[in-house]
């Protein structure tokens, strides 16, 4: 909501809204048309004023003005109560005033909660004064002193209803307003922390590529350099050692194809973890020997694997059994299934009073990394998946991390 101007009030005027008001408009025009033409709610009163041009052009007065209630509530209000107070002094039969009452609750929605006490004071005594006038000026034009209390008291009860019920509203709103900041602001930091996780985790990736090309380029210049020594004197050990050069070359270029274009945007500093076929048969030794009760269940042929797929099975599955130690009660089940074009890797425990293991989204998890938010980026960089949930007290993490065939 924003202010502008002698209190009036620029709200979120929509075509919904503004069809809206117009509707509500013209339902009052009605009632109040139809009120005075009926000569009044009751048994009519002979007294009264029977409905002419001037009482429609006036009952047209207390209706239409509302289609800008949301835009002017103060000057709408004003409008549809002076038009009824004129109605009342013409002696027309006005039983009930729908126009003001209708632009009071929107009075009441727009400045109960101004921040301005002039505004606020200057509705509400808008407000308090529509009754009396009315009735003031109803004993001065009609001298007619009965059934004018409870008519008058009628009157302000449903002012008084239709005051309190814009506050309401008003306050309701607010609230809204006050949660649907709150959860945006949430969301912002929640995704801001994702982002932040996801970067640490591929710089720490890259770190680990950084290495590994490191590695890869030292035995290309040992052996480059043994083929150049050996060329005459040994020609077959040279061209082995030309050969070991292509394989390493071959292997690394592949490695490096499936991972840079992903991480160019991002700058770890731990050592490349075991890549051979028994480094997953050596971690889950090291947590059996740590207290973790597990059962595992290793299907296919534990054969050599790119070292990218190696480096992310191996670290998904520290991460999952750190977490299922940290978080449950001390044991897990370790599914993991070498399919010709993929691994496969599932990890069930309990979760000791709800805990998710590695914290959602954000968890910190084995070796300094974000927990899910950091197995899933390794899956992801390889074109896997990784689903991490918790149903019925127990958390179930999978991996799918596929690959060619191995290269030799």
């Amino acid at each position: 909501m924003r202010r502008i101007g002698q209190g009036h009030t620029l709200m979120g005027v929509t075509r919904r809204s503004l069809a809206i008001d117009a509707g509500v408009a013209a339902l009052v025009f009605g009632l109040s048309w139809g009120v005075l033409a009926s000569g009044g709610l009751g048994i009519p009163d002979p007294r009264a004023h029977a409905l002419d041009g001037l009482g429609t052009l006036l009952a047209a007065a207390c209706a239409l003005p509302l289609v800008a209630r949301r835009r002017a509530p103060l000057t709408v209000y004003l409008a549809t109560g002076v038009a009824s107070i004129v109605l009342v002094g013409l002696s027309y039969p006005v039983d009930f005033p729908f126009g003001p009452v209708v632009a009071l609750y929107g009075l009441a929605v727009a400045y109960t909660g101004d921040p301005r006490p002039i505004f606020r004071r200057m509705a509400l005594l808008a407000a308090i004064l529509f009754v009396p006038v009315a009735a003031a000026v109803h004993l001065a034009t009609s001298h007619a002193v009965r059934g004018i209390l409870s008519g008058m008291a009628f009157w302000a009860l449903m002012c008084a209803t239709a005051w309190i019920a814009g506050d309401h509203t008003r306050i309701r709103r607010e609230r809204i307003g006050e949660l649907e900041e709150h959860a945006g602001r949430v969301e912002r930091e929640a995704e801001r922390e994702r982002r932040l996780a996801a970067a640490e985790e591929r710089a720490r990736i890259a770190r680990e590529l950084h290495d590994f090309a490191g590695h890869a380029i030292n035995v290309i210049l040992v052996q480059a350099g043994a083929a150049r020594l050996l060329h005459e004197r040994d020609p077959a050990r040279s061209r082995l050692a030309i050969s070991t050069i292509e394989e390493v070359a071959r292997s690394t270029i592949g490695e490096i194809d499936g991972l840079v274009s992903a991480l160019r945007e991002n700058g770890g500093t731990e050592p490349p973890v075991p890549a051979d076929p028994a480094a997953l048969d050596e971690l889950l030794a090291h947590h059996r020997a740590g207290g973790l009760a597990l059962v595992t269940d290793m299907r296919g042929t534990n054969r050599g694997l790119p070292r990218g797929v190696a480096w992310a099975a191996y670290r998904i599955l520290q991460e999952a059994l750190t977490n299922a130690a940290r978080h449950g009660p001390g044991s897990a089940e370790v599914a993991v299934t070498f399919e010709p074009d993929a691994v496969d890797i599932t990890v069930t425990n309990p979760a000791v009073h709800g805990a998710v293991p590695g914290g959602g989204n954000s968890g910190t998890a084995a070796g300094g990394g974000h927990g899910i938010v950091g197995m899933r980026e390794r899956a992801t960089l390889l074109g896997g998946t990784l689903q991490a949930r918790t149903e019925h007290g127990v958390f179930r993490l999978h991996a799918s991390l596929p690959h060619t065939t191995a290269r030799p």
